[in-house]
């Protein structure tokens, strides 16, 4: 079995810009419309060149609804690289767009931003990660019906829960592709990641997800890095992790820094208008995510902060003696996380660090780590 540090993470910046360009060229890919259909194909057959991957064209039925004038079946696309331990990661971007200005199912939407970037991020990680021999399984989506209500998501995450799917972290990355907007505002070095409230959440982990993403890629993407946003996505708004989470999955959502709304549901939303530097980076962190915890043991279970006094805190977990796990730490009034330090066994003292004024966690190497209680 590979190990982390086996997989080499080279993202193909020009193979993006011809992913999307491709998507684009498309003068819609409205979920109701054929190019859908059309455009979904593309992207299964662009999978299938992939060794390693299998792909499937999943059906689902779109209801009637305000963006929807019949209800009808409707496909998106879902490429896997199967692990070996039935547990299993997922990644996607939504395929569908939408012109929100103009209205009309054949309205241009050429959708290059929003999302074809993500779709682009999504299938480039397949194409890295596909010969690493994963011990979970990697599957990577291509999503529709994002825009008519993320009937997409909500159709996989469904069929997650019917199954008895055992999902790790869903990481989807919608409109991942500038890096200013049309007032100036510019920012070339973070991507932002957005993450339920544990309190709210119905389940998951989402929020100890987006920490662990963050601390993971620190310093291995020149020049760039995370943004933490501690909600579940814009403000009133929704993407394709959201059905996920509601699942009880730990699922975030990638997005750039400064939206340009103008460039958003429109017939502006092009391709010469998307910052592939950017794309590729943001691409990177993801691949160094699922990288990680495609090859992460168990998690450890009853992790619990010793309630002895002192300068130093020991913290104990229940989990296999023999596996290497990875002790994190925060300030209470921190975000991110600030320090961590890797051992073995069951318990572990971290010094000169207080639990008055800190939060712990231990996960497996490279797993998203467990609260301490």
């Amino acid at each position: 079995m590979m190990t982390t540090e086996d997989v080499s993470i080279k993202v193909d910046k020009d193979r993006l810009k011809a992913i999307v360009t491709r998507l684009a060229e498309w003068p819609n890919r409205n979920t109701n419309n054929p190019t859908l259909t059309e455009s979904a194909e593309w992207v299964a057959a662009e999978f299938r060149k992939i060794p390693g991957v299998e792909v499937e064209m999943m059906a689902y039925t779109l209801p009637k609804s305000g963006r929807v004038p019949e209800e009808k079946q409707v496909v998106q696309v879902v490429a896997t690289v199967k692990g070996t331990s039935g547990r299993m990661l997922i990644m996607g971007g939504h395929l569908d767009t939408i012109n929100m200005v103009e209205g009309g199912l054949d309205s241009i939407a050429p959708g290059a931003n929003d999302d074809a970037s993500g779709v682009a991020a999504t299938m480039e990680c397949a194409r890295i990660l596909a010969g690493s021999k994963p011990k979970h399984s990697l599957v990577f989506v291509a999503f529709s019906g994002e825009e008519q209500g993320l009937y997409g998501s909500k159709a996989l995450a469904a069929r997650a829960v019917k199954d008895g799917w055992k999902i790790d972290a869903v990481l989807s990355n919608d409109t991942i592709g500038a890096s200013e907007n049309l007032i100036g505002q510019k920012d070339k070095a973070r991507v932002r990641i957005f993450s339920t409230d544990p309190s709210t959440e119905l389940g998951g982990g989402s929020r100890e997800l987006a920490r662990w993403i963050e601390y993971v890629q620190r310093g291995k993407v020149p020049g760039f890095g995370v943004k933490l946003v501690l909600r579940n996505d814009r403000f009133g708004r929704g993407g394709d992790h959201t059905p996920f989470m509601q699942a009880g999955f730990a699922a975030v959502r990638f997005i750039e820094v400064f939206e340009e709304y103008a460039r958003q549901h429109t017939k502006e939303d092009l391709a010469k208008y998307v910052d592939f530097d950017y794309v590729a980076k943001v691409t990177e962190v993801n691949a160094i995510a699922l990288a990680a915890l495609s090859q992460a043991g168990e998690p450890p279970t009853r992790v619990r902060i010793g309630r002895s006094q002192g300068h130093d805190t020991t913290i104990s977990w229940e989990g296999s003696p023999d596996a290497e796990y990875e002790v994190f730490w925060r300030d209470s009034a921190s975000a991110t996380w600030q320090g961590s330090l890797r051992t073995k066994g069951n318990r572990a003292t971290v010094k000169g660090i207080n639990k008055d004024d800190h939060e712990f966690a231990v996960g497996a190497f490279g797993g998203v780590p467990v609260p301490a209680r």
